[in-house]
């Protein structure tokens, strides 16, 4: 069976514009998901309670309910299926707002239907994590690849799945300094000088996560590593 004729689990498309949402649909059936639409955000909820998606396509502007508040409260229910954000808006601000609550990547309108199927593909197989890994510890922080579990000493953290796809390929490899361009390439899967902010938004948030147990060090002028607090 050809790899596009696979069934690849169930998106759900949170699009309020219905010849958008035709094409979103069009193009992940034909890379071999199943696709729900639902037009409301103030029914999107309920439509992730009843699917169970493997990922979310979520427009920031919905009727009824926005697409922050959606992840908003998807994020305080600790339900962490990974969002990809939609947005009309070309503002660097509504960008990090929404990666801020938890979601997982964006693409903003008028998009490339390839590209934001691109971006699902490489969100899911991160989702996946590697075959086998053994847990690998750098300063307070722990990570088991293969449950895709992350520890701060004892206490279990809620990490988003490009959160801890970041963090992991940082801690792989202990000292050595990425840049932002690389980090897009190798953890996103893309590579865009309008995205290096992202990577930004993505370390704050697990700073302010892992507190002071974070092995994370900024490289000024250069980029990100992961160190022991000793190194």
């Amino acid at each position: 069976m050809p790899a596009a004729d696979r069934p690849r689990g169930l998106v759900l498309v949170v699009e309020d514009e219905p010849a958008i949402a035709d094409v979103i649909r069009l193009n992940l059936s034909g890379a071999g998901y199943r696709v729900e639409i639902e037009g409301r955000g103030d029914r999107a909820l309920d439509a992730v309670r009843r699917h169970r998606p493997a990922a979310i396509v979520l427009d920031v502007g919905l009727p009824g309910l926005d697409g922050v508040e959606i992840c908003r409260r998807l994020r305080a229910a600790e339900d962490w299926t990974p969002v990809l954000f939609v947005t009309a808006r070309d503002d660097e601000v509504d960008r990090i707002i929404g990666l801020e609550l938890g979601a997982d990547d964006y693409v903003t309108k008028p998009f490339s239907p390839r590209e934001l199927v691109a971006r699902i593909g490489g969100v899911l197989r991160r989702a996946q994590g590697p075959p086998s890994s053994a847990p690998r510890t750098v300063g307070g922080v722990t990570l088991d690849t293969v449950r895709r579990r992350a520890f701060r000493g004892d206490e279990e953290l809620a990490l988003t799945v490009t959160e801890f796809d970041l963090l992991a390929h940082l801690m792989r490899r202990p000292g050595q300094v990425f840049t932002r361009e690389q980090l897009l390439s190798e953890v996103w899967g893309y590579s865009s000088v309008a995205g290096a902010r992202t990577v930004d938004v993505h370390i704050a948030q697990l700073r302010a996560k892992l507190g002071d147990a974070s092995p994370i060090r900024t490289v000024r002028g250069v980029g990100y590593a992961a160190e022991n607090a000793s190194a």
